[in-house]
């Protein structure tokens, strides 16, 4: 089977911290050929990029999440703009915005969400955007840098949006990446969405350790498991998991530039 990209994960979480080797030699067996190791604050971007260093089919990213704002020291921010013209930094984020958790005030999600927008377009490298329960807050401010700055070069990871929003993402240039939730029993909206997208314009992901796919639910997540909501985008895509492989992969070269 065709390799597969997993376009998001959290491989410096401290879930891995005993045994990422192993956890790589099991995604390599899985037919997984690269990773990206997403950053959510200064230290994590750091830890990413360091990850990336020692092992070859790992590509970071610099950013940091809505959550982490709060707890961010006022020179943070200047240090991930500087890690994000690193030449080995293929993406801007993790950032967005989330009404689930309260760890940050609200303004202050927007407002670093805006530098990540800003610094997304100053460095031509994907934004990778985080959205949980704000789609109503996430998409006049994506419309906004759209009519300003034209298209936005991105991704809005972990996908969980209706159909309608898909298509406005898409039209603003945006790539969707869908997780486990795909696969559970009570997403048959979510699968009804995935059935709409072009597939040029799909990604998979785990957002490991979290969001464990079925069969795996319940489990720490790792990348080896995106080959199971890859099989089931095929399936809602009507196409076959080696096609779906190749195109996700495709696609996923072309967003963060990999060679």
């Amino acid at each position: 089977m065709p390799g597969l990209i997993d376009t998001h994960a959290h491989l410096d979480s401290k879930q891995f911290r005993l045994d990422l080797p192993a956890v790589l030699d099991r995604a390599r067996a899985a037919g997984v050929e690269r990773m990206i190791a997403v950053g959510i604050t200064h230290a994590s971007s750091l830890a990413c990029i360091d990850l990336a260093r020692h092992h070859p089919q790992l590509h970071p990213t610099v950013g940091i999440h809505p959550n982490n704002v709060v707890e961010a020291a006022p020179e943070d921010w200047d240090a991930v703009a500087e890690l994000a013209l690193r030449r080995e930094v293929v993406g801007i984020g993790e950032t967005g915005l989330d009404r689930h958790w309260h760890d940050t005030p609200f303004d202050q999600q927007q407002d670093y969400f805006a530098r990540h927008l800003a610094l997304a377009r100053s460095t031509r490298k994907p934004i990778i955007i985080h959205c949980r329960e704000a789609d109503a807050d996430l998409m006049p401010m994506l419309r906004e840098e759209f009519d300003r700055n034209g298209a936005i070069h991105g991704i809005l990871h972990s996908f969980v949006g209706d159909t309608s929003m898909a298509e406005a993402c898409l039209a603003m240039g945006l790539t969707i990446s869908y997780a486990g939730m795909l696969t559970y029993k009570n997403a048959t909206a979510l699968r009804e969405t995935a059935a709409t997208i072009p597939y040029n314009r799909l990604l998979v992901e785990t957002d490991s350790p979290y969001l464990s796919p079925m069969p795996k639910r319940g489990q720490r997540n790792e990348p080896a498991h995106v080959i199971h909501t890859a099989a089931v985008l095929a399936e809602v895509q009507g196409i076959t998991p080696e096609e779906l492989a190749v195109q996700t992969t495709a696609n996923a070269r072309a967003v963060f530039h990999l060679s």
